[in-house]
């Protein structure tokens, strides 16, 4: 984890290699060190994005920057699951000035950038 310039928890939520629900909730919670309780569902998802309380440590007093990487894969194998994805991370960035939700690179860190179009 590292700090933006504004003083921001910046997290990376990598998503590399998903390509279904399971596989994104599993990554939401590892990267953001959710609690054990949570549900790995939609509804879980945006609760826990709302709540400061569960966030990684110090994000809730420094405001957090979530970006997410490598969710190219995912959007095309499930266009349907990714756009409830998206309108979860969209929502959470709306709710107030504590979550900033960006998309960042789409392909795998591991492999070569992408290309637009």
């Amino acid at each position: 984890m590292t700090e933006d310039s504004a003083g921001r928890l910046v997290v990376t939520l990598d998503l590399g290699g998903v390509t279904d629900k399971a596989g994104l909730m599993d990554r939401c919670a590892r990267d953001l060190a959710l609690p054990d309780w949570f549900g790995r569902n939609w509804d879980a998802l945006a609760d826990s994005l709302a709540d400061p309380s569960v966030w990684p440590a110090g994000a809730a007093d420094q405001g957090l920057v979530l970006v997410v990487e490598g969710w190219r894969a995912y959007a095309e194998a499930r266009p349907e699951e990714w756009a409830v994805a998206e309108e979860i991370f969209a929502e959470a960035t709306d709710r107030g000035p504590g979550l900033f939700v960006t998309l960042g690179p789409g392909g795998s860190s591991k492999g070569p950038a992408d290309q637009p179009g």
